[in-house]
């Protein structure tokens, strides 16, 4: 019995089991707001551009649909999570919880593709199936703040797992149930599409509910402990103006200047518009905006290759070149999705032996391969169970970089410094990405799927390369400053 508790204890704690289980009553609430949220993702990508073009909207008009909903993501994404740690987390979590909920409503009972545009737009919809809006950054920042770096890559793990099964049932629910609706004799295809959106919405204001359970342990450590780390990173760059007298003997007690510099964390009262909006805007250190930079080049080479190879646009290739059914591309999306959770567990013990860098380059570059494989085989029965098996064997390692990523990101930047970090990050990853959706929008209408799937496999191999190639050494940041 000792040595099979031992065995159970060991895989526990291998499988980041053992960190799930001792984690807190927050931590378990966002695994089950990500599970609810891809969920939702799920259903309605795998409908979304069918939608559209039911609505008689044409490849390119789909296309531009998809671009712009990304580039008001990145607006709204980029305003709310430079004042989340200022405004509060719980606040701009609920409020764009509020705006899923309400995109889901107007898509339910709108027609009109300009008004759908806006609503995308200013509204939380995802083209993708992937993160949109503001929720992802604050999310993992909330989980860096409230795990022990020696699990961090366990609990990000399992956020990963949790909104990749979402997802996987989300698809699967779709599929199934847009079949069903249809064996109905006076159901269309478009009245089957807007109950998912009706289902879609539900989804969001359950999400609501879930953001208004969380503590108050989720906000922001005290601003005077993220005012220190900041300060202890620019002293160390030299870059902190000595604030006592020079004048003043060494014997005798410094007196500090008076000074105009205002603290980057209390503005003081009675201060312009102007001054109080800024003073919500994070303080980010030389360093951390010297990482960011190169962050922001890398993940906008890989994004824009998701972007082109997005899954409503491996949902419409499936559709139109090998004639799969809703009910079939639902039951593939559930295979891959499930590949992609049960590989998220894998990375965990080689993250642990090779670091969280050199795992998330090793496990994706697979993956790119695999994908630019996809267009290759022909559209006769043979070569579309060819075509799904590229697309299954990518999905096997597609997502096990993301855990790795995400304590890297976390362990590369300051704790004060997390959401601003991430959210821009996020961001420019979205942006990126809608730049994607969009070229293969043109693609798309011309037929080239193979310079769609070879080129985003292309991408995404250099953007491995380049990652290992600038961070390799890199050190770890949050030690360095308790240290």
């Amino acid at each position: 019995m000792p040595a099979l508790w031992a065995v159970v204890s060991q895989l526990a704690k291998e499988s980041g089991v053992a960190a799930i289980l001792g984690s807190s009553y927050d931590t378990k609430l966002l695994y089950l707001q990500r599970f609810i949220r891809l969920f939702a993702y799920g259903i309605s990508f795998l409908i979304l551009v069918h939608y559209l073009t039911n609505l008689g909207i044409s490849d390119a008009k789909v296309g531009l649909f998809m671009t712009l909903t990304l580039l008001g993501d990145v607006v709204i994404s980029f305003c709310l999570t430079l004042i989340t740690d200022r405004v509060g987390r719980r606040k701009v979590l609920a409020a764009g919880a509020g705006l899923m909920a309400m995109s889901g409503v107007v898509f339910t009972l709108s027609s009109n593709y300009w008004f759908l545009v806006l609503t995308s737009v200013v509204g939380v919809i995802s083209p993708s199936g992937n993160e949109i809006g503001p929720f992802r950054a604050i999310e993992e920042s909330i989980l860096a703040q409230l795990t022990k770096q020696d699990v961090r890559s366990d609990v990000f793990a399992w956020y990963t797992l949790f909104g990749t099964l979402g997802a996987a049932l989300g698809t699967l629910t779709c599929g199934f149930m847009v079949g069903a609706l249809q064996g109905l004799g006076s159901w269309t295809l478009l009245m089957a599409y807007r109950v998912v959106f009706a289902l879609y919405a539900l989804l969001g204001l359950f999400k609501l509910v879930l953001i208004l359970m969380l503590s108050r342990a989720v906000e922001p450590e005290s601003s005077e402990q993220a005012y220190q780390e900041i300060a202890t990173e620019l002293e160390d760059e030299g870059l902190l103006s000595d604030t006592f007298d020079d004048d003043e003997p060494e014997t005798t007690p410094a007196k500090p200047k008076k000074s105009s510099q205002v603290h980057p964390l209390h503005p003081p009262r009675g201060q312009s518009l102007a001054r109080r909006v800024t003073a919500l805007l994070p303080t980010i250190s030389p360093l951390s905006r010297a990482i960011l930079i190169k962050l922001i080049f890398l993940f906008a080479l890989d994004s824009f290759a998701s972007g082109l190879a997005s899954p409503s646009w491996l949902t419409y290739f499936f559709t139109t070149v090998h004639l799969l059914p809703s009910q079939a591309l639902g039951t593939l999306f559930l295979v891959t999705n499930l590949l992609a959770t049960v590989s998220n567990l894998l990375a965990l013990p080689l993250a642990r032996r090779l670091g969280p860098l050199k795992t998330m380059t090793f496990t994706h570059l697979p993956s790119a391969i695999f994908l630019s494989m996809v267009p290759f085989p022909p559209a006769t029965k043979s070569g579309t169970w060819v075509a799904t098996g590229f697309l299954a064997l990518r999905a096997c390692t597609q997502s096990m970089d993301q855990a790795p990523r995400q304590a890297f990101l976390a362990a590369a930047v300051l704790p004060a410094e997390r959401t601003a970090v991430l959210g821009v990050v996020n961001i420019a990853k979205t942006l990126a990405q809608s730049g994607g959706i969009g070229c293969t929008g043109a693609l798309a209408g011309a037929k080239l799927w193979v310079v769609v799937f070879v080129g985003a496999g292309t991408l995404k191999a250099s953007y491995d390369l380049l990652m290992l190639w600038m961070f390799l050494g890199v050190k770890d940041r949050e030690s360095s400053t308790q240290t």
